[in-house]
């Protein structure tokens, strides 16, 4: 049969009372075929994000590989974050697997770039560019690559040579 791949990619960067639902359904239905998925948010002030994503793997749909996943920074205490991964597999001979994270910027990581001068704020907002870039990372037209990592650190107030 044939061998069919999909890639999902997601990136919310949330503030003030912003709100944003993620609703995925990757539903398999033939054998041999992979899907992944990867959601990531940054929410601050007191905005929320929700990603719901399920995963169906139908009885037929043998040699499924699907992974998910959906990894979140919180920048503050009113910001909020509800995941909600889902699998339903009917079918044996498959390879599923979903996560989620939730937390705040790495302290080491932010300790390690102060250390060498430079700015909380500007530490802050490399620490989330590189949470944020590898969204882009199979982004194949080279000029829309350039326009949204352009938008990604206008966003996050960082200084990048593009």
């Amino acid at each position: 049969g044939e061998y069919l791949e999909s890639t999902l990619k997601g990136l919310s960067i949330l503030e003030g009372n912003q709100h944003t639902d993620h609703y995925t359904l990757v539903n398999h239905a033939e054998p041999n075929c992979e899907s992944h998925q990867d959601y990531k948010s940054i929410v601050n002030d007191q905005a929320t994000n929700v990603f719901n994503g399920k995963i169906m793997v139908e009885q037929i749909a043998q040699k499924t590989n699907a992974y998910q996943q959906n990894n979140n920074i919180l920048l503050s205490e009113g910001a909020t974050i509800d995941t909600k991964p889902q699998l339903e597999i009917f079918a044996d001979d498959v390879k599923c697997s979903h996560g989620c994270t939730v937390g705040q910027l790495n302290d080491e990581a932010l300790f390690y770039l102060r250390a060498r001068g430079i700015s909380k704020k500007e530490a802050q907002a490399l620490l989330l560019y590189a949470f944020a870039n590898d969204a882009m990372e199979n982004i194949d037209i080279e000029p829309l690559k350039l326009k949204v990592a352009k938008l990604l650190a206008e966003k996050l107030e960082v200084n990048i040579d593009l």
